[in-house]
């Protein structure tokens, strides 16, 4: 039940979603324009890419899409449950993620795109880590299945069925998290161009140590 929540999966999520906000909004200002952190538009451009017969473009666009399910399956492979739960390998994940966010801005910052696969990668990665908690989906790289479980459970609600406030209110931290690391990841890059993916790279390191203290307190094993 959400009701049994444990405050850690709203702190942690908050600041995944920070995370993910920052490298999408670093993405759309500097990667032509391409978001990052989910494949929305990215599939779109793919279409409109085909249409002009823009092979080059929608090579590029392809490899984007392959990396972020390249970073899913390798968390896949290394979380290997669904449910989240205290004790999983996230600390390992995290920090693979802070790396490739770290190599994408070396990458970009020398003029190489390789950097564009790294990041979305790296979002495939963390979205791959958070998957369900009691029965409700939870991903921390993208918003618009956030909105619409707010937006159902409104209409629920306006049937007569009680409103699971802890499960909205989650929502709305995961959607808070998103818009205000857009916001810091949008305000770095005017200021340092691609070295702003330190920051989220930097931030997604320190959730990795902040969990493996918090699972070593708990009696967790480090991993």
């Amino acid at each position: 039940m959400f009701t049994k929540l444990p405050r850690w999966v709203e702190i942690g999520g908050f600041w995944l979603a920070s995370i993910a906000g920052a490298v999408n909004a670093i993405g759309l200002l500097g990667f032509k324009h391409q978001a990052v952190s989910h494949l929305t538009g990215t599939s779109t451009l793919l279409g409109l890419a085909l249409v002009n017969l823009d092979s080059s473009g929608a090579f590029h666009l392809w490899l984007i899409m392959l990396s972020f399910v390249l970073g899913a399956a390798l968390s896949g492979l290394i979380i290997d449950r669904e449910a989240l739960r205290l004790g999983h390998r996230y600390g390992v994940a995290l920090v693979l993620e802070a790396s490739l966010l770290f190599l994408a801005m070396l990458m970009l910052s020398g003029g190489s795109v390789a950097g564009h696969f790294l990041s979305s990668a790296a979002c495939g990665l963390q979205n791959g880590m958070v998957t369900t908690y009691s029965g409700a989906t939870i991903r921390t790289t993208h918003v618009s299945g956030l909105f619409t479980d707010i937006g159902t459970m409104l209409g629920q609600r306006l049937r007569g069925h009680p409103l699971d406030t802890r499960k909205a209110g989650l929502y709305l931290i995961l959607i808070l998290g998103f818009v205000l690391g857009g916001s810091w990841g949008a305000y770095a890059f005017q200021h340092v161009q691609f070295i702003a993916l330190a920051f989220p790279a930097a931030a997604a390191l320190c959730l990795a140590l902040v969990y493996w203290a918090y699972s070593r307190r708990q009696g967790r094993p480090r991993r």
